[in-house]
């Protein structure tokens, strides 16, 4: 049967009677509830269940104008073609056709095809406006037409690519592991729908109200080196021309990728947050195709050309040194403990030391020493309201030590001579921390026995996580699959265990949301010194 084609199916609702002295009345045909108004304009028939919450509408208030009131939220429906007067979802309606004494109405479905551009058409005014529960009422309606799930995402990604200010945010970053949980879902059709539902809603929040910055219309030739240099001084204009020069000379992202990480890791910029982002972008465009190749580029370019330089505060000064004499003098093995132990300064020291030893087996200790940062990271800081700015932390600051590791690894493997850059930069990241840790807690409470029931269970519980702002759901859902795809990588080697451990523990301590007392003191002493 060609589903394209439209068809009929009409069923007999009641006698013309029967509507007259009753003025509404209720029939089935197969599950549908479908209820029939006789209206000053005529006979009108539509879903008996209100698309909002399901409260029957035969039920409802109807006015002289056709307009349908569900009395339970207040929801207004026109009658003549279901539109939600609201701005909501719509009502389905039917047509209806009087034959001899009796009415008879068409419950046929829409064709496929149709219906799922009418799925996409109502998300688009759900995502507009962030609305959760109705996102995921469209998201089935799509589905049960016949389309797939993850072609609401790559719209998502239409729709809000040029609406990011600053580029690449961790709405994308997370929909690349949302969708990868989707695909391993199997028949479970409760997982695929959760995980693209909290895909979008992120990216959602993250353009909410938010208008079209554009990314220019400029074309150059592309070359790496100019496009390098480009981000190098901070020139979004340029880059995007470059960008959009080797698109239209026939480039993928697959070619502009290497440029891409080592303009992610020219500098030690936002705690690895744009290398992390390259990793994810081309997961995105592997899984959803070409369609998203081009948005999503740009925008992962406008992140990296406006990415925080910390490299270039004191604080983190020695990389460039650093980085300088890397692998410059006879290997030298990396000390673990003294690792452990080091703030930015030694961290940077002992690694460029060590440069000239095989890349995996520094990686594995600087991934040993984010994980230790993890495990041993001090509450108090997550908690206290009376210190400096300078001491503001909490969980989310350590998880990098994780996710980024994760992209360093594979961008490394990739393109060996990012190496150097990734592993001094996973350096930066443990000394940092390491005034945020507290070694003398007892830790043991947060080994992990089996490691795949481990992560099948912090999985499954991703989805029903119960957490309501998005950046902490997001940092969970990456840092769980960062670990366990440097777990099952075999990538931690004999600290595999202190990983595991690490991610147990952040997974299951409180995090504290929203600092009230602390950011008042903080703003009441800053504009004190203000003079």
């Amino acid at each position: 049967m060609d589903d394209s084609a439209p068809r009929s199916e009409w069923v007999r609702a009641c006698s013309r009677q029967e509507l007259d002295q009753a003025g509404r009345t209720l029939f089935r045909a197969g599950p549908k509830q479908i209820v029939l108004f006789a209206t000053p304009k005529g006979v009108r028939a539509c879903n008996n269940r209100c698309p909002h919450e399901g409260y029957p509408l035969s039920e409802g208030t109807l006015d002289a104008e056709c307009r349908l009131t569900c009395n339970w939220h207040n929801w207004k429906f026109d009658l003549e073609d279901g539109a939600n007067l609201y701005g909501g979802d719509r009502l389905r309606t039917y047509p209806v056709a009087l034959r001899g004494e009796d009415y008879w109405v068409d419950v046929a479905d829409a064709p496929a095809a149709l219906r799922q551009r009418e799925a996409l058409e109502h998300l688009r005014d759900a995502f507009a406006d962030k609305e959760y529960d109705r996102i995921a009422r469209d998201l089935v309606r799509l589905r049960r037409a016949g389309g797939a799930l993850s072609d609401a995402l790559a719209a998502a990604i239409l729709w809000s690519h040029d609406r990011l200010e600053f580029g690449w945010t961790h709405a994308y970053a997370g929909a690349a592991d949302w969708l990868a949980l989707a695909d391993e879902a199997g028949p479970d059709p409760e997982r695929p729908l959760i995980a693209i539902l909290e895909a979008m809603t992120y990216i959602a929040e993250d353009v909410l109200r938010e208008p079209v910055f554009g990314y220019g219309e400029d074309v150059a030739d592309y070359d790496e080196a100019a496009f390098l240099a480009a981000i190098e001084a901070q020139d979004e204009g340029r880059a995007m021309a470059l960008v959009r020069g080797g698109f239209e000379r026939g480039l993928g992202f697959a070619d502009l990728e290497p440029a891409l990480s080592r303009a992610a890791l020219a500098h030690y910029i936002d705690f690895g947050h744009p290398l992390i982002y390259v990793v994810k972008c081309g997961r995105l465009i592997a899984r959803l195709g070409a369609a998203v190749e081009k948005p999503l580029t740009l925008a992962l370019v406008r992140g990296i050309a406006y990415a925080a330089r910390e490299d270039l505060i004191p604080e983190f000064r020695g990389y460039a040194k650093a980085l300088a004499r890397f692998g410059k003098a006879p290997a030298k093995s990396l000390d673990d403990e003294a690792l452990r132990r080091a703030g930015i300064g030694l961290a940077l020291e002992l690694v460029a030391a060590a440069g000239a030893a095989p890349p995996l087996d520094l990686y594995r200790s600087m991934l040993a020493a984010g994980a230790e940062r993890l495990l041993t990271f001090d509450l108090g800081f997550d908690s206290r309201h009376d210190g400096p700015v300078a001491d503001n932390a909490s969980w989310l600051d350590v998880t990098h030590g994780i996710t980024f590791a994760n992209a360093v690894r594979r961008q490394g493997t990739k393109f060996p001579d990012l190496w150097p850059a990734g592993l001094l930069q996973l350096a930066c990241h443990a000394g940092r921390n390491l005034g945020f840790t507290d070694r003398t807690q007892d830790l043991s409470r947060w080994a992990v026995k089996d490691a795949d029931r481990f992560f099948e269970e912090e999985i499954a519980a991703l989805f029903d996580h119960g957490i309501e702002e998005e950046i902490v759901a997001v940092h969970r859902l990456k840092t769980l699959l960062a670990a366990r795809e440097e777990w099952r990588a075999g990538a931690a080697g004999k600290d595999g265990p202190l990983l595991l451990a690490a991610v147990h523990r952040y997974l299951h301590e409180p995090l504290k949301g929203r600092h009230p007392r602390r950011t008042a003191r903080q703003a009441m002493a800053f504009v004190a010194r203000e003079g």
